[in-house]
C-alpha cells in the first residue's frame, strides 16, 4: 500500500509507491530572495546554508527569476571546498523543446551553442534554453539536482529543467541540461548569476534529500 505524507508544499515524503522503492523525504535549507543581485550565492556553513554529507542529495528550485537585462542567460557553477572561484571542470549536454505564441515555429533538438553545453570547460553552465525576457512578465523557473557533492571519489552529476519566457517573438522554451563536475574533490558552495546583468527579481530556495 502506498503511503504518502502530504503538506502545505505537496508531497512531502513516501514509504512506498506501487513497486517502487522509498523516495526521500525533502528538507527545506535555505531561501535566497534577488533584488537587483549580480549573484546568488549558496556556501555551506554560511548563512545557515547546508551543503555537505548531510544529504546525498540536494535540491535548488528557481521562481521566477527575472534579469535585469533583456535576453541575458540564467547560469550556474560550483567550488570545491579550499577552492577559490566558481570555475570547476564541466562536461554537460543540453535539449530543448520550444513553442510561440502564434503556434507556427515549434522544435524539440540538441542544443549544444555556447554554454549550453560544455566539454571540460570551467565556465558557467547555462539553465534555460535561451534569453530569458526582461519584459516585466518575463521570467524562468525551474529546478536543479546535485547528487552527492561531498562524494571524494566520484565526480558529481547534475541534473536540471527549466521553463522560460524567451525574449523573442514570445517563446516558452522547456530546457533540459545533464552533466557533471568533473572532480573527486567536495563541491561546497553553488552560485547562480545572469549572463550581463543583475537578478532583478526572484527566488532560489534550498532542499536536502533524505
Amino acid at each position: 500500500m502506498a503511503l504518502v505524507k502530504l503538506n502545505n508544499r505537496g508531497v512531502r515524503s513516501a514509504t512506498t509507491f506501487g513497486s517502487i522503492s522509498a523516495l526521500g523525504e525533502m528538507r527545506f535549507i535555505k531561501k535566497q530572495t534577488a533584488s537587483s543581485s549580480a549573484t546568488i550565492s549558496f556556501v555551506d556553513g554560511t548563512s545557515d546554508v547546508v551543503l555537505d554529507d548531510t544529504y546525498k542529495e540536494y535540491l535548488f528550485t528557481f521562481n521566477n527569476i527575472h534579469p535585469s537585462n533583456d535576453g541575458d542567460t540564467f547560469s550556474f557553477q560550483g567550488n570545491a571546498a579550499g577552492g577559490s572561484g566558481y570555475n570547476e571542470t564541466i562536461t554537460s549536454t543540453s535539449f530543448r523543446s520550444y513553442n510561440n505564441e502564434a503556434d507556427n515555429d515549434t522544435a524539440l533538438a540538441y542544443y549544444g551553442t555556447g554554454n549550453f553545453d560544455l566539454a571540460q570547460s570551467t565556465n558557467f553552465q547555462i539553465l534555460g534554453g535561451g534569453g530569458v525576457g526582461s519584459d516585466a512578465d518575463q521570467c524562468l523557473a525551474g529546478s536543479l539536482h546535485l547528487f552527492n557533492p561531498s562524494s571524494t571519489t566520484f565526480v558529481k552529476h547534475f541534473i536540471a529543467r527549466t521553463n522560460s519566457y524567451d525574449n523573442s517573438d514570445n517563446y516558452s522554451i522547456d530546457s533540459y541540461v545533464a552533466g557533471y563536475f568533473n572532480t573527486t574533490s567536495a563541491i561546497d558552495a553553488m552560485q547562480f548569476k545572469f549572463s550581463t546583468g543583475n537578478i532583478d527579481a526572484g527566488d532560489i530556495c534550498l532542499y536536502g534529500i533524505l
